[in-house]
């Protein structure tokens, strides 16, 4: 009987990128963009530093580039430390399904093993779309998060395969790699409750790691534990119950057309909560002084992850600040956006964002539940002062699939998170690169620019 490895070791060995539609190359194009720009938009934070000076201590002069930097280190401490940039924000790209993701955590385990295989930005873009096709599917599949455990399983997984693909393994080898990444990569979704760390933005790329890491074993002929999900203690077994693997019937159903690039920096099931709030704003003339009371009505996981913990109405961390919709919410109808600015110390001290916070109430209803995972369906109900009511549903934020983000938005977005990191010139070049990453045949000069910082 073919296993689920074999299957997707047989998909992966498929995918070229001349079978890939106009939309999933262009959209995968647009999500390399966006993930350097997350990445810029985190250059000073505390897990960029670290992880960008562990990365340094092992120079590895025929490697894969430190993103902003001509320095290069092993493959697998490339895609750590580049993917917690990308990652650390919560500012890339999403999915929603059983299973949430953000797919585009794959990118830099591409990038990493792309320049190690001497891989062009064809096959790169392949491997991207892969990674997201593997990813997706498998959180379309089953939860993990309802069994306690973190999606970035799924990604040791999909990083796993797509680096196999472009080390050119064959199937055999992969189902290899796939065993090596499977079996040791599970991770507690303590990562995401409560008070969060700085681990939040390292917990795939560590996943990712492992499997750059699973790959390159595999390749030079280690092999890895069988029947990774149908075996006796495999996933099925342990985790999630038998399942079955969709996969991509032509050009135009690549998973990665299906994923969203996020319009605002917050955990992506608030985002409806604050387009809402912004809407609703305009309807306050009198400012959130006339707020009495804010009713937010959600869906299961909303709720569960950014509105029922204690810690989310007091955070304590930008990390946990901006997986709090209330705070998300508050920060939206006091400021008329939210930034990065919206989850500095002060802010998440700021008594007045505190005090509109006290006012909010999240609820989980049928109607919202409903709605999810096709959207996400946020409705706001504001009390003002007085009696008057208004309120606002919102199932398609913008950057949704349903609603998404224009080119020159998703290019807005890059240099508003590039500016006083990299010149002008450097941002313009990236845009231009990214745009035509197909007909690059060495990405290392998208990656190696000088950053500032």
């Amino acid at each position: 009987m073919e296993t689920v490895a074999h299957q997707l070791a047989r998909h992966a060995q498929a995918v070229t990128f001349d079978q890939l539609g106009d939309a999933a190359i262009h959209e995968a194009k647009r999500r390399v963009l966006d993930s350097i720009g997350t990445a810029l938009g985190a250059w000073k934070s505390r897990p960029a530093r670290v992880t960008r000076a562990i990365a340094e201590r092992v120079p590895f002069g025929g490697g894969a580039s430190i993103l902003g930097s001509k320095k290069r280190t092993t493959p697998d401490l490339a895609t750590f430390t580049n993917g917690a940039l990308v990652r650390y924000l919560d500012f890339n790209d999403t999915y929603l399904s059983l299973e949430p993701a953000h797919p585009s955590d794959n990118i830099p385990a591409c990038w990493a093993v792309g320049q190690m295989a001497k891989a062009g930005g064809r096959d790169i873009l392949a491997a991207i779309v892969l990674a997201y096709e593997v990813q997706c599917r498998l959180c379309d599949a089953a939860s993990l998060r309802a069994h306690g455990w973190d999606h970035v399983y799924y990604g040791a997984l999909s990083t796993a395969l797509a680096a196999s693909k472009l080390h050119g393994m064959d199937a055999a080898q992969m189902v290899h790699a796939l065993g090596l990444a499977g079996v040791c990569n599970f991770a507690t979704r303590q990562t995401r409750t409560g008070q969060i760390s700085d681990w939040k933005a390292c917990a795939f790329s560590n996943a990712a790691r492992n499997g750059v890491f699973a790959a390159n074993l595999a390749k030079e002929g280690m092999t890895g534990p069988n029947e990774i999900f149908e075996g006796p203690k495999g996933l099925f077994k342990m985790v999630t119950g038998p399942f079955h693997l969709n996969w991509s019937t032509g050009p135009d159903d690549w998973m990665i057309n299906r994923t969203y690039i996020k319009y605002w920096p917050a955990e992506y099931h608030s985002q409806s909560a604050i387009d809402a709030a912004l809407q609703l704003r305009e309807e306050i003339p009198g400012g959130i002084d006339l707020i009495e009371k804010i009713l937010i009505e959600s869906f299961e996981a909303a709720v569960s992850i950014i509105g029922s913990e204690p810690e989310k109405w007091r955070p304590t961390s930008r990390e946990t600040a901006d997986h709090s919709m209330g705070f998300c919410v508050a920060c939206a109808l006091i400021d008329g956006d939210v930034t990065r600015a919206s989850f500095t110390d002060e802010k998440i001290k700021d008594p007045k964002a505190l005090g509109l916070l006290d006012k909010i109430r999240i609820v989980e209803t049928d109607v919202c539940n409903a709605g999810y995972p096709e959207g996400i369906p946020n409705k706001l109900i504001i009390e003002l002062k007085g009696g008057k009511v208004i309120e606002k549903m919102v199932t398609y934020p913008r950057g949704h699939a349903g609603n998404p983000m224009t080119d020159d938005e998703v290019v807005s977005k890059f240099n508003k998170l590039a500016d006083g990191v990299v010149s002008s010139a450097t941002a313009g070049r990236i845009v231009e690169q990214c745009m035509s990453l197909e007909r690059m045949d060495d990405i290392s000069p998208l990656l190696e620019f000088e950053a500032n910082g």
